[in-house]
């Protein structure tokens, strides 16, 4: 199989800083906005270099989007970033009426998603936004894997026209990915191709699923390992040609069940290839306080449990 180095472990919310100060040298129209957490985003790269076209909003996030819906009427590109718990469950209604029913094209950056915030505990984690941002109509969703690829993911955001959730992370985590690769959204990232099982991963869960794709390979399996860093629109030729040739399917996420990637694979797998399909996820729970490898362990979302459900998959074919 492809062996995928760690160059140095990076958090993907500093990819996104350097994406952003990239996409603004690019393009003038280039706005960012933050809630009282311009650090935390990594913006002070850009607030820096471009502070006319920085707005601090303070602690009322849907002002903030409010403020980014109308920048983006008058012609400009904002990117609108905060916790992910507070820049969608606080804020859903202004998302809904004013960027996605407004069709407006804001890009709303989304920092310190799932359980790997980590010590700040349940109230500060969300394992549901994925699933709000994709029952929202025309809302892109992207969730890149590494530091390079969130750089790449937040330039191809500004160069999209229309509304954008991108999601990223607070934690250090390997950096595997290729720097200066094109993202291109709607598109799969074929990691490794395999012939007995396929595993379908998005975020933080990549890394972890080529990890448990060698830990298989060294039990005689063959692993293919997609990465969705474009959950919505999906990919969804790419995950049937895999289910077709596997005949066995592991999703791993750092989101809940309900509404995330496994529950949107398991929807075009039995629409059009009937599939074994076990998940990786975390469940129908809340988060709780934890460092972040810890949290991934208790919530069983690493190689050792993805290595587990391919096993568990391919006795089900």
């Amino acid at each position: 199989m492809k062996k995928y180095i760690d160059t140095g472990k990076k958090d993907t919310r500093s990819g996104f800083g350097v994406g952003l100060l990239e996409a603004g040298k690019a393009d003038s129209r280039v706005v960012a906005l933050t809630a009282d957490l311009k650090g935390s985003l990594k913006m002070d790269a850009f607030a820096a270099e471009f502070p006319e076209r920085f707005i601090q909003c303070g602690i009322a996030e849907a002002n903030m989007i409010g403020v980014a819906a109308g920048l983006a009427i008058t012609g400009k590109i904002p990117f609108a970033g905060s916790f992910a718990e507070f820049v969608t469950g606080r804020v859903y209604d202004q998302i809904r009426q004013e960027v996605s029913y407004g069709e407006t094209n804001v890009k709303i950056a989304s920092s310190h998603a799932g359980i790997t915030l980590g010590e700040d505990g349940a109230t500060h984690q969300t394992m549901e936004d994925v699933a709000l941002m994709r029952a929202l109509p025309g809302m892109v969703v992207l969730n890149p894997c590494d530091f390079n690829q969130t750089v790449a993911a937040t330039i191809a955001a500004a160069k999209y026209n229309g509304p954008v959730y991108l999601r990223f992370g607070r934690p250090s985590v390997p950096n595997f990915t290729p720097a200066g690769e094109e993202f291109v959204i709607g598109k799969a990232i074929m990691m490794n191709e395999g012939t007995d099982v396929t595993i379908i991963a998005s975020g933080h869960m990549v890394w972890e699923s080529l990890q448990a794709a060698e830990a298989l390979e060294a039990q005689g399996v063959s692993a293919e390992v997609i990465d969705i860093a474009t959950i919505k629109p999906l990919d969804e030729e790419a995950v049937i040609a895999s289910a077709r040739k596997t005949g066995a399917v592991v999703v791993a996420e750092e989101h809940n069940m309900a509404g995330g990637l496994g529950e949107l694979i398991a929807g075009v797998l039995a629409r059009e290839v009937p599939t074994p399909i076990e998940f990786i996820n975390g469940a129908d729970k809340f988060g709780q306080t934890g460092t972040p490898a810890k949290l991934m362990e208790v919530y069983g979302l690493d190689a050792a449990h993805i290595a587990e459900a391919a096993c568990k998959v391919i006795k089900r074919k």
